[in-house]
């Protein structure tokens, strides 16, 4: 078994969410948080556009549910599975959580913070680290991401 095994159907889940984002002109990111069982706690999608809110980014989005879902804030034994890389400000939201693993598809080399031009969850100055898993159906996201940048961009 690969270290992607499993982590499909969520994603696909966090990518359905991020499809749904575009509807609001949002960049098409989408996160889910599930729980040891597999359970869907929280869902999110980009809505910075839609709300008028810098902090409106899927994974603050689908922690906010999930933690009032579990009705506290300690994630402990949950996973989020997003569309892409963290940024640093999802990224220590992952940490301060205390998520069990962090499973992303494609990675941002402009603002990722999970490997890419930081790596805040795995900073071993930090309190906790969760395991990641990067790269399941990165394709997937980074097509979505290329249609909407593309559409998005003055053509030359």
């Amino acid at each position: 078994m690969g270290v992607h095994d499993g982590w499909d159907a969520p994603m696909r889940i966090a990518l359905g969410e991020a499809r749904s984002a575009l509807l609001t002109g949002d960049v098409p990111i989408g996160a889910v948080v599930l729980d040891s069982n597999g359970t869907v706690l929280g869902r999110g999608r980009n809505a910075k556009e839609a709300t008028a809110d810098p902090t409106a980014h899927a994974e603050i989005i689908a922690l906010r549910q999930a933690a009032a879902a579990r009705g506290e804030w300690r994630l402990e034994g949950c996973t989020l599975v997003v569309s892409l890389e963290p940024c640093t400000m999802c990224a220590g939201a992952v940490v301060l959580a205390r998520l069990s693993t962090l499973v992303f598809g494609a990675y941002d080399d402009k603002a990722g913070a999970a490997g890419s031009l930081w790596d805040v969850v795995r900073d071993r100055r930090l309190n906790h680290r969760p395991e990641v898993v990067a790269g399941v159906l990165a394709e997937e996201s980074t097509a979505l991401l290329r249609e909407f940048f593309g559409s998005h961009r003055p053509q030359n």
